[in-house]
């Protein structure tokens, strides 16, 4: 089981990953173990919304791989909905971010940010 980064969307999380563990060193905080938290939310037009966020905890229950330098992490109840998911990144006229390829899905929102299983 897992998801899969492209290396453009790896190298879009590494600058973020820079710029966090920076903000994290001028405030004072802890700037070390950053890890690419991906998931499913229930919401969104079509049922459920992807998340990515950063996050310094890893739980017990969290699959874990990496994906061109990156820890990626995930909840085993969101795994159920993103196996074999592809994300990627687009940096284009009409907008830039990630773009997520999921074979689960039976269908999506006309923006790709929600989806249903």
């Amino acid at each position: 089981m897992s998801i899969t980064l492209s290396e453009l969307a790896a190298k879009e999380i590494k600058t973020i990953l820079d710029q966090q563990t920076e903000t994290a060193k001028k405030d004072g905080k802890d700037s070390e173990n950053f890890y690419l938290r991906v998931g499913v939310k229930g919401g969104g037009c079509s049922g459920f919304n992807y998340s990515l966020d950063l996050d310094q905890t890893k739980r017990e229950s969290d699959e874990s791989w990496d994906q061109h330098g990156i820890e990626v992490i995930c909840d085993s109840r969101s795994l159920i909905y993103l196996d074999g998911t592809s994300i990627d990144f687009k940096d284009e006229v009409m907008g830039r971010g990630f773009v997520f390829n999921n074979p689960n899905a039976t269908s999506s929102c006309g923006c790709g940010s929600s989806f249903s299983a």
